[in-house]
């Protein structure tokens, strides 16, 4: 018995060294050197505040600004997680209309004659998978662009350059859809005025 517990015991203070102490430091310190503003959260500060993450959802609900994806988490990223409500359960379908509601309370959300206008887009009414997507489509900030332009006084064409400017494209060029960062764009527009 106590030829194999000699060896068992070195091979666990081993690993325990190896994969808890020597590999974490060596994956941060790597994530340090080549991505330090990706390894520690990614954080926007202006006039030395920090105003949020790129990478986390911020809780935007003024009509002077661009609204971000709902969160099943609260916008808190310890409780990230999505609704787990499947697509014909009741309370999804009421969250969703409430959504739709508020979006349609907030505003004007599209400038287009009725007969062409867009359904919501389905992104500004249901919730990400995390909880916490930090991004919109393009289509959904467009469908908000009347709204802030009437709330803030400015000419919508300025607001969807804004967005235009505000979007990023793929990722790596092919992976994704097109998409516009709310906490950026939202300061972007205060920068405006």
């Amino acid at each position: 018995m106590r030829s194999h517990l000699r060896p068992a015991l070195v091979l666990f203070l081993l690993l325990t060294l190896l994969t808890g102490v020597f590999y974490p430091l060596t994956v941060t310190a790597v994530a340090q050197a080549i991505f330090p503003a990706q390894a520690n959260g990614s954080f926007i500060t202006v006039d030395g505040q920090t105003l949020g993450s790129e990478l986390i959802a911020q809780p935007f609900d003024a009509p002077r600004y661009f609204w971000s994806r709902p969160s099943a988490a609260g916008y808190d990223a310890s409780a990230s997680s999505g609704s787990n409500l499947g697509t014909n359960n009741p309370a999804l379908l009421e969250a969703v209309q409430a959504r739709i509601a508020a979006l349609q309370a907030a505003g004007p959300a599209v400038v287009e004659p009725v007969e062409t206008q867009h359904p919501t887009p389905a992104d500004l009414v249901t919730s990400s998978a995390s909880g916490l997507d930090p991004h919109i489509s393009v289509e959904a900030a467009l469908y908000q662009v009347s709204r802030v332009a009437q709330a803030r006084g400015l000419d919508e064409a300025t607001v969807k350059a804004l967005v235009a400017q505000s979007t990023e494209g793929r990722q790596f060029g092919f992976l994704g859809q097109p998409r516009v960062n709310v906490l950026k764009l939202n300061l972007a527009l205060d920068r405006l005025q």
